[in-house]
């Protein structure tokens, strides 16, 4: 009965730490969601890899998403010409890369500061090697689904003096225009770009739509995730924990599986991995907190809406290994 009781205080202290900061996430990344132009962000985006890259990692500060909505987003910005870097640098950095989730960390380890700038610092690295690696391809499409790659396609090959329907503002989208309504999803998601010409009570009806929406899945993943922590934390033998965690190797690699597995929200994973903070080494903590954004289980049915299987395998790899290194060498060379 103890352990229950402590499990239950342990899992009650993470949810009120980390509610407001998931309000707060879902309203802000709504707010920008639904009243910044895409296709103007898209126009003046670096036509350079590795800039591309770089610039795209940092977008997430204009759209703070967490990993939940970053893909929709990362679709959008396809659709609608961003080049694959910029792309792929933000479908890995945004749920890190944004002001609600330093804001957060920094809540969590300010004491630890450190651990907050290198996450920062690797998320920004490691969305930036990976899309300027993808890059490389010079056309995406065979990465891409086969809905995904035939809109490109007919994208690419429309006349050049006519811009597509499904990127004009305010058609289609939930059959308001005198045209007709789309029904293919990737279609329709393209459309949504118009949706900031709506009327102003239409986007807060949207906004407020989509934050009761995220705050139902979003909310459950918390649950789920803080119910995890305060188990583990409470009937796992401490003496299994602290040979797992005090290793150089082995706690990164502990913390990497646990990321991928557990699936928990960016904008409360740091209060997730304080729970962790005593017994695992600096190099696992960070590694969690790097790993878990990029890597979410639960959104693969999202990427998959995307991307091809091969292609995703190819960013899980590339995202893990990376990982890896940068938090080996924090533990050898800095904790």
């Amino acid at each position: 009965m103890a352990q229950i009781n402590s499990a239950f205080t342990l899992f009650m202290s993470l949810m009120v730490e980390a509610m407001p900061f998931l309000l707060l996430g879902v309203l802000f990344s709504g707010l920008l969601q639904f009243f910044i132009d895409e296709q103007k962000l898209v126009a003046i985006l670096p036509k350079n890899a590795f800039l591309g890259a770089f610039v795209g990692s940092c977008i997430g500060f204009l759209f703070p998403v967490c990993e939940c909505g970053n893909v929709p987003v990362a679709r959008r910005l396809m659709l609608q010409g961003a080049p694959t870097s910029v792309a792929i640098g933000f479908l890995l950095a945004a749920p890190t890369i944004n002001p609600i989730v330093f804001w957060a960390t920094w809540t969590a380890f300010r004491d630890q500061p450190e651990i907050v700038f290198f996450r920062i610092g690797f998320s920004l690295v490691i969305a930036t090697i990976i899309g300027w690696v993808f890059s490389v391809q010079k056309d995406v499409r065979p990465l891409l689904q086969n809905s995904v790659a035939a809109y490109l396609t007919r994208k690419v090959d429309a006349p050049k003096t006519s811009a597509s329907p499904l990127l004009q503002s305010g058609t289609y989208f939930l059959g308001q225009s005198t045209k007709p309504l789309i029904t293919d999803p990737i279609e329709l998601q393209a459309a949504m770009g118009g949706a900031i010409t709506k009327p102003t009570d239409y986007r807060l009806r949207m906004l407020l739509d989509n934050t009761i929406q995220e705050m139902r899945e979003l909310g459950g993943v918390l649950v789920l995730g803080s119910a995890i922590a305060s188990i583990l934390q409470v009937f796992v033998p401490r003496d299994v924990i602290l040979g797992l965690g005090q290793d150089n190797v082995t706690s990164i690699l502990a913390m990497l599986i646990l990321a991928a597995v557990v699936s928990i929200c960016s904008t409360v994973d740091s209060f997730f991995a304080l729970s962790f903070a005593s017994t695992f080494t600096s190099g696992s903590l960070i590694a969690f907190l790097v790993f878990g954004p990029m890597i979410d289980l639960k959104g693969v049915g999202l990427m998959l809406s995307v991307f091809k299987w091969r292609a995703i395998l190819y960013i899980f790899g590339l995202a893990g290994l990376l990982t890896f290194l940068f938090c080996l060498f924090v533990n050898l060379y800095i904790s």
